[in-house]
């Protein structure tokens, strides 16, 4: 049961932007924490970012001052815009919910490709 949608991927020239967008599908999202994480080719996945239930964020030293995760309670959903994106942000880009005791209860969603080349 898919519980979590990725979207806003693509392909983009170094120091371009995009805008990623995460919905949970037919609820609210349930805080915990819901973060953006990412995989590059023959790497671990890394968290990037994530939010709390509070609205504090946290980010990799990697992505601070260039990427802003944001909840969007209107639209039910968790973006990362990120900016000045460099050819080494090239990965797919996962979202994650955790909730529940312990936030030991966790989610993924299936993931969306951004490739930074110029």
């Amino acid at each position: 049961q898919v519980q979590l949608v990725e979207s806003g991927g693509g392909s983009v020239q170094p120091g371009g932007s995009l805008r990623l967008t995460c919905a949970a599908i037919g609820r609210p999202f349930r805080f915990g924490s819901v973060g953006w994480w990412r995989q590059a080719p023959g790497k671990q996945r890394e968290l990037v970012a994530l939010i709390r239930g509070t609205g504090s964020a946290e980010y990799a030293d990697s992505a601070r001052g260039r990427f802003t995760i944001s909840f969007d309670n209107a639209e039910n959903t968790v973006n990362l815009q990120m900016d000045s994106l460099r050819p080494e942000d090239t990965a797919v880009y996962y979202c994650q919910e955790r909730s529940g005791p312990g936030w030991g209860t966790i989610y993924w969603g299936q993931g969306t490709q951004v490739t930074v080349s110029s």
